[in-house]
């Protein structure tokens, strides 16, 4: 069947030819294109490149230039890559990457911005304690913030090289912060004439995505690089406002834009169904008026609230339940199939909570240090345990698969260790035994903890256990620590001993969340995603957080304050990862009222608002 092109779906034709005039080596000109949610804002971006390429790929291989590409997310960077087929001619990176890749070795210039920083920090630091009152958490919060950065500005001269890892948490003498990288980038291009001088030879067209939310120091240095060699280079930004969802981005970016720069704007939306586009369209009535069409292939598509008390006994009984009354509403049994719903949540721990892995993820999220690689995937201690032990008892009905973990990984099958052994027979003997001990954990059923199986590694010696770990297990009784010395060592143990309290059977519904395989995501962590049938939670109470208030929100009368104003913003990019069938369950102390208001504005009908009795659960 041939598919029929109408106006409408042309109207947005002319946005990428007015990138592409504006990606020319020989007359560039920087640009913001607003693109709207569903807008096809990366098809657009892979557009612009693959311009770059034809037009001018030769021309910049052979003087060895490149393009950088800045994403927000990893996800993003991989995807972009792919779509460019790995092309080196494109420096694709995260947000984090690009501003190391930018500063790493101007060693003295990180010590002595770092050694300016720090006395800041503490002089401001003392400033508050000075005032503050004695003896409460927070000056004791305060005292040990001032002896950490204290100790740190003693052992900066001490440091030869800085390091820092994009991807992960980076700890020790040398290591920099996420947030220091990227402060000190801004300041570092914004200052630097020799710096701006290498970043124009080198990329002749820096194109940021998501730059609404796309760290101010970075946005703001990219402003002050451009002013100053607009003939030579040119800054491309993609994104929408009413998108931006994290408080470090520039909060009135494409609203005083020089006036050399060009403006491109995509008014259609070929994700969402028509139901959808036209609330998108009322969310951000509010904000900056800008209006979406649906594309003319577009489904009529389906939303539906439903609105309970806050004292909901037993929540994800209730979405379920929603969700299959969502089935018959929608004439779509999988909303029935929790796999092919996308449900959004405010706070990885309601996930946690309805996935259940809470009890391995509560305690390990409640130290900071932690918090990065335990929302990311990747903290070291969990991969041990993911890696190791998990894998192993996936196919513990494989003796070959066994094996073949077991020689990789366990230091008693290192070639090493093999060599040093007198009868190898007894010794690959005593590995099974050690593989048999472990998978008994497991036999008939049962669910050890994370302890459980840390205690028979260690007895075994079946792998080696990590440092971090010890302590843990010294407190069991089992082993000595590490000697050695950690600021955070009291606290981390803490929350490390509580997490080995967990069941190990945790690890691999987290496995599955952080991945993002899992039926639910937070609001924040699906944006630039879409999926066909959406549910989206909102529940203060158990979020428990401040940056967003749904109940200040869907209030009567409410003031468009900055809390009021971030959380429409939330809402307008969950709304806007339907593809179908949009459900929105919200828990509220005053569920009619709430309904009243919702009605009232216009941005549902009567039969669409449903006001569920906690007696119906």
């Amino acid at each position: 069947m041939t598919e029929v092109i109408t106006d409408v779906d042309r109207m947005d034709e002319h946005v990428d030819d007015e990138i592409a005039a504006c990606l020319n080596l020989k007359d560039p000109k920087s640009f913001f294109l607003f693109a709207g949610a569903g807008s096809g804002k990366t098809r657009s971006l892979v557009k612009a490149l693959e311009h770059i390429r034809k037009n001018f790929g030769e021309e910049l291989r052979l003087h060895n230039r490149r393009v950088a590409v800045v994403t927000y997310t990893k996800k993003a960077r991989d995807e972009i890559i792919s779509r460019l087929q790995f092309d080196p001619l494109f420096s694709v990176m995260t947000i984090h990457a690009f501003a190391w890749s930018i500063i790493q070795g101007f060693n003295h210039d990180i010590r002595e911005w770092l050694r300016s920083n720090l006395k800041d920090e503490i002089a401001k630091l003392q400033a508050d304690e000075s005032k503050g009152r004695k003896g409460t958490k927070a000056s004791a919060e305060r005292l040990a913030d001032i002896e950490s950065k204290t100790r740190r500005l003693s052992q900066l001269d001490e440091v030869s090289t800085f390091v820092y890892n994009p991807d992960g948490e980076n700890r020790g003498k040398g290591s920099l912060a996420h947030a220091e990288v990227v402060k000190m980038t801004g300041a570092f291009v914004r200052d630097k004439a020799i710096l701006q001088k290498v970043l124009r030879d080198g990329f002749p067209f820096i194109l940021i995505d998501e730059s609404q939310d796309t760290n101010k120091h970075i946005v703001d240095a990219m402003f002050a690089l451009q002013a100053a060699h607009k003939q030579a280079m040119a800054i491309g930004l993609f994104g929408d406002m009413m998108q931006r969802i994290y408080a470090d981005g520039v909060a009135d970016l494409g609203s005083n834009l020089p006036s050399d720069w060009a403006k491109p704007v995509k008014k259609l939306n070929f994700r969402c169904p028509r139901r959808v586009v036209t609330l998108l369209n009322k969310i951000r009535e509010a904000t900056d008026k800008q209006k979406q069409v649906a594309c003319s292939n577009a489904q009529e598509g389906f939303v539906r609230v439903f609105l309970l008390d806050a004292n909901t006994p037993d929540k994800p009984a209730a979405e379920k339940k929603i969700a299959d009354l969502m089935a018959h509403t929608v004439e779509d049994r999988l909303w029935s199939d929790p796999e092919n719903i996308k449900s959004l949540i405010l706070e990885h721990k309601m996930a946690a909570r309805r996935l259940g892995f809470f009890a391995l993820y509560e305690p390990l999220y409640g130290f900071e240090p932690f918090k990065t690689g335990l929302r990311d995937g990747n903290l070291p201690i969990l991969n041990f345990f993911a890696s190791h032990v998990a894998s192993l008892v996936d196919v513990k009905d494989d003796k070959f698969a066994v094996m073949r973990i077991v020689s990789r990984l366990s230091p008693l099958m290192s070639p090493d260790f093999l060599r040093s052994v007198e009868d190898e027979k007894k010794h690959l003997q005593k590995v099974q035994k050690a593989v048999d001990s472990l998978f008994g954990l497991f036999a008939s059923g049962a669910s050890p903890t994370f302890l459980d199986v840390l205690k028979i590694i260690d007895e075994t010696r079946l792998f080696s256990v990590p440092d971090i770990l010890r302590p843990a297990l010294a407190s069991a009784g089992i082993s000595d620590p590490t000697a050695g010395s950690d600021d955070d060592r009291s606290e981390r143990d803490i929350a490390i001993s509580a997490f080995l309290n967990a069941e190990f059977k945790e690890i691999w519904p987290y496995q599955k969340y952080a991945a993002g395989l899992a039926q639910f995501d937070t609001h924040q962590g699906v944006k630039g995603l879409e999926f066909p049938r959406v549910m989206v939670i909102m529940d203060d109470a158990e979020a428990a957080g401040f940056a967003f208030k749904y109940d200040k929100l869907f209030a009567a009368g409410a003031a468009e304050d900055g809390i009021t104003a971030a959380t429409r913003r939330l809402f307008y990019v969950t709304c806007s990862r339907a593809e179908r069938s949009l459900c929105l369950i919200a828990y509220s102390k005053t569920p009619l009222a709430v309904r009243d208001t919702l009605i009232n504005r216009g941005w549902f009908e009567d039969k669409e608002v449903i006001v569920v009795e906690s007696n119906a659960m």
